[in-house]
C-alpha cells in the first residue's frame, strides 16, 4: 500500500502545483489587463485626437485667409498712395490741404491782412513729403 499511497500523494502534489500555476497565470493576466488601456478606451482618444487636429487645421486654413486677405488689402492701399504721391509730384493731381491760421494779436497795431500768422501746412504734409523731397 505504500506504493499505491506514494502515487496517489505524487498526483495531489501536481494537481496542487498545476492548479497554482493556472491561478498564477490568470492573476498575472488579470493585472495586465488592468494596467493596458482598452481598445475601446483607445479608439476613444484616437477619434478626439483626430477631431483636435482637423479643428486646428481649419483654424489654419481661416487664418492663413484672413492673412492673405489683410496684405493684399495693405499691399493695394500702399500702391494707391504711392500712385497718388507720384501724381502730385508729378503734377498730374492737385493736393488741396486743410490749412488753420491762427491769429496774431496785437494790441498796438491796427487790424490788416498781415496780422495772421501763416499757414501751418507742413504738418499735413509730414506723411506725404518724401525725406529727399523736404530738404
Amino acid at each position: 500500500m505504500s506504493r499505491v499511497t506514494a502515487i496517489i500523494s505524487a498526483l495531489v502534489i501536481c494537481i496542487i502545483v498545476c492548479l497554482s500555476w493556472a491561478v498564477n497565470h490568470y492573476r498575472d493576466n488579470a493585472i495586465t489587463c488592468d494596467k493596458k488601456p482598452s481598445a475601446k478606451k483607445n479608439a476613444r482618444e484616437l477619434k478626439l485626437a483626430n477631431a483636435a487636429i482637423t479643428d486646428m487645421q481649419m483654424r489654419q486654413r481661416d487664418v492663413a485667409a484672413l492673412d492673405a486677405k489683410y496684405t493684399k488689402e495693405l499691399a493695394d492701399a500702399k500702391a494707391e498712395n504711392d500712385a497718388l504721391r507720384d501724381d502730385v509730384a508729378a503734377g498730374r493731381r492737385r493736393l488741396h490741404i486743410k490749412a488753420v491760421c491762427q491769429s496774431v494779436r496785437e494790441a498796438t497795431t491796427a487790424s490788416g491782412v498781415d496780422n495772421a500768422a501763416s499757414p501751418d501746412w507742413q504738418t499735413p504734409l509730414n506723411g506725404i513729403i518724401s525725406p529727399s523731397e523736404r530738404g
